[in-house]
């Protein structure tokens, strides 16, 4: 794959989006849900609270994605992205598109002013942890992440 262009995500790839979206929940253990990756996509793209970037090939062909969400870091008192969601299809794997996408991440995280970028990664995913530290990322050995689902009101 020599021609991959990463751009910033627009309502015109919601389709070409929400079939890598599907795959990427699927994953992580979670049902496949086409309609429900569609309106999530969309969704992030219309409010505009989320940076989502897209690896295509020369044919537009959708390779991957990487989804940001702005957020702040009270401490440093500066805003930061989360990247929350980096996919790249099966068939795609291998040629340095998840590097891309990185890289991308990386660039528009420092365009739109924020001091870093936080990510969290499943402890079974070897590969994309040597990939995040083979580009600087470090893996945080101070603090434990928690999480609590939280049930919507009766």
């Amino acid at each position: 794959m020599h021609s991959i262009k990463i751009s910033t995500a627009t309502k015109a790839d919601v389709a070409a989006i929400a079939p890598l979206f599907d795959a990427y929940r699927q994953f992580y253990q979670y049902a496949p849900d086409l309609a429900l990756a569609n309106r999530y996509i969309a969704e992030r793209i219309e409010k505009a609270d989320a940076l989502i970037l897209l690896a295509q090939d020369a044919s537009a062909q959708a390779l991957g994605f990487c989804q940001l969400y702005p957020t702040f870091c009270s401490l440093e008192a500066k805003p930061i992205y989360a990247l929350y969601d980096l996919y790249v299809a099966p068939a795609a794997r291998g040629a340095g598109i998840g590097n891309l996408l990185l890289l991308a991440a990386e660039q528009s995280a420092r365009e739109h002013g924020m001091c870093r970028l936080d990510l969290t990664t499943a402890k079974t995913n070897l590969p994309a942890q040597a990939a995040y530290e083979a580009l600087g990322w470090v893996r945080d050995e101070v603090y434990f992440s928690y999480s609590k689902a939280v049930s919507p009101p009766p």
